[in-house]
């Protein structure tokens, strides 16, 4: 498929009829260039909020000492984003529903501004520790604000704007650009001089981002799949499909269904707090061993930048490869993960540079490529984009406070050889990791979503097929998007022409100007079109027929 202009898109194969009431019901599936325009906005939004909450992280212990706080308050300056993003997530949805996915951006941006410069405030050297810190406590806070909502959106825009084939690279582009921010965060923090230059410069790097809100767009004139023309479903009709009360047709679940989303909630949760946790507890696990702030930085992006390259490769070949394996890929990389996790507890020594970064490697690979994978299937599980998307991140977040409350108060006393050690807090942390990640084996996760978008496609194939097979001509008023067909070729230019008909190339008839100009190209040869035309009247009826039984299975379970 490809694109011609913006609201302009080839595609192979129409509806065709010929008259409109031939075909009043059809819907157009079509893809607009301005579709990476709002993706570029996420993405910039999304590694900026990524920043503010690991920016603390490697410089946790400078930062207490020039502000005259504690460890345990410096903490809480990433804690707190935690904290505002378990009921923030479940906003979103509610004010994306009722407002749009542009409206919700711009909240979002704005409290990401306001945030850098009150955290700024709190730098004046005039205000006492205990002032500065409330400064900079709030401006964490309305930059927790802000977070949730570049990442929850994120299978909600991909199913608005994108296709199957590009669906869940468009999820995996949003929700890595969290991840890049909190590698840049650790990268750059410690560059800094002092912490408090360092707030100056994640301030300015937060205004510059801002104006990328104007780069997003509600949803396109049409959508570009079945499940994209459906209106988003609520937050309240996923949690009575959970407990099994009563919800209309389509956010209706299954047993099984609701088992593989709790299971997916549990794992997720688990591997998702457990990388929170390891962005602001990554200076307290290594500096008691002797490593240094900025080998912790480092420890930490190897792990964001590993995993973000591992989701580039994986996340297109998952959309046009691997189509239908979500769930095998789960059952192979999470166990690999909760290892790595657990062998933490003894790689954390002194002196072992190089296994820390293998460790980290193998978890980032793992951790993040499967970040993407999670979100889809949840959507695949529940056909609710932004309910699943809340649920998810609520649960990683709540994780991530859990183990960063408990971690913090298994930390060794001052006595202990060495001094403030974390191996306690390891073993909790690789424990609570492995529990987690043991159930995803109990994962079933039929991707419905996607099957019951393919039967559609096919349905339309095969009734266009049967159509464009006769020699007669013939004029196109469906709006669809489906598999090309060898012999007909179709361009649909969404243009209007105001006051005056327009000639069709190939095709002699004129339509009036307030329908859309329609470019039909036929194939010159007519024994195509015959050959074409036997070969889909043969198994136009089967193809119907075994259509129609995989539509109603998929309903059934």
């Amino acid at each position: 498929m490809s694109n011609l202009a913006d609201g302009q898109v080839t595609i192979p194969s129409v509806v065709l009829a010929e008259d409109v009431q031939d075909a009043p019901d059809i819907v157009e599936y079509r893809l607009y260039k301005r579709r990476f325009s709002g993706l570029l906005g996420f993405i910039i939004l999304g590694i900026v909020t990524g920043m503010q909450w690991s920016w603390f992280g490697p410089i946790a212990t400078n930062t207490a000492d020039e502000f005259g706080i504690s460890l345990g308050q410096v903490n809480w300056l990433g804690n707190i984003t935690f904290c505002i993003f378990l009921p923030a997530s479940f906003l979103v949805p509610v004010i994306s529903s009722r407002y749009g996915i542009r409206r919700c951006s711009e909240m979002g941006g704005f409290m990401l501004l306001i945030s850098a410069w009150v955290r700024y405030a709190g730098t004046v050297r005039s205000l006492s520790p205990q002032s500065a810190y409330v400064l900079l406590f709030f401006g964490q806070l309305f930059g927790a604000i802000s977070q949730p909502v570049f990442q929850v959106l994120a299978p909600m825009f991909s199913e608005r704007w994108f296709d199957l084939r590009g669906r869940t690279t468009a999820t995996m582009a949003i929700v890595i650009a969290n991840p890049i921010g909190s590698a840049l965060g650790q990268l750059l923090s410690p560059l800094m001089s002092t912490p408090r230059q360092s707030i100056l410069v994640l301030g300015i790097i937060s205004t510059a981002a801002f104006p990328a809100i104007l780069l997003i767009f509600d949803s396109p004139p049409s959508p570009p799949t079945y499940s994209g023309s459906k209106p988003p479903l609520s937050l309240m009709s996923l949690c009575r499909a959970m407990l099994g009360i009563s919800v209309s047709k389509e956010a209706r679940m299954s047993r099984r269904e609701r088992a593989d989303f709790v299971i997916m909630t549990l794992a997720f949760g688990g591997l998702a707090g457990a990388i929170n946790a390891l962005s602001v507890l990554s200076a307290q696990w290594f500096e008691p061993v002797g490593y240094s702030d900025t080998t912790c930085g480092f420890l930490g992006a190897t792990l964001f930048l590993s995993g973000i390259s591992a989701a580039v490769i994986s996340a297109p070949l998952f959309d046009r490869v691997f189509t239908h394996i979500m769930g095998a890929t789960l059952k192979v990389l999470v166990p690999i993960v909760s290892l790595a996790w657990l062998s933490l507890i003894w790689a954390v020594t002194p002196n072992n540079t190089a296994a820390l970064y293998v460790l980290m490697v193998i978890i980032g690979g793992c951790s993040v490529t499967m970040l993407p994978l999670a979100l889809e299937l949840g959507v695949e599980l529940t056909r609710n984009a932004n309910g699943s998307s809340a649920v998810l991140w609520c649960c990683g977040n709540l994780f991530g406070i859990i183990f960063i409350l408990v971690e913090g108060a298994l930390r060794a006393p001052s006595t202990a050889d060495p001094p403030y050690n974390m191996h306690d807090a390891l073993i909790f942390h690789g424990c609570v990791v492995m529990v987690c990640g043991s159930c995803i084996f109990f994962l079933r996760a039929k991707q419905a979503r996607r099957e019951m978008d393919e039967v559609m496609i096919e349905d339309i194939a095969s009734s266009s097929g049967a159509d464009a097979a006769g020699s007669r001509p013939v004029r196109q008023f469906g709006k669809t998007n489906i598999p090309p067909l060898e012999m007909v070729r179709t361009t649909i230019s969404a243009k209007y022409v105001g006051g005056l008909s327009e000639d069709l190339p190939g095709d002699p008839q004129k339509r009036p100007s307030d329908q859309r100009t329609t470019e039909i190209t036929h194939s010159s040869e007519r024994e195509e079109h015959e050959k074409c035309g036997r070969a889909y009247n043969d198994g136009h009826i089967q193809r119907q027929q075994s259509n129609e039984t995989r539509r109603r299975s998929i309903e059934i379970s």
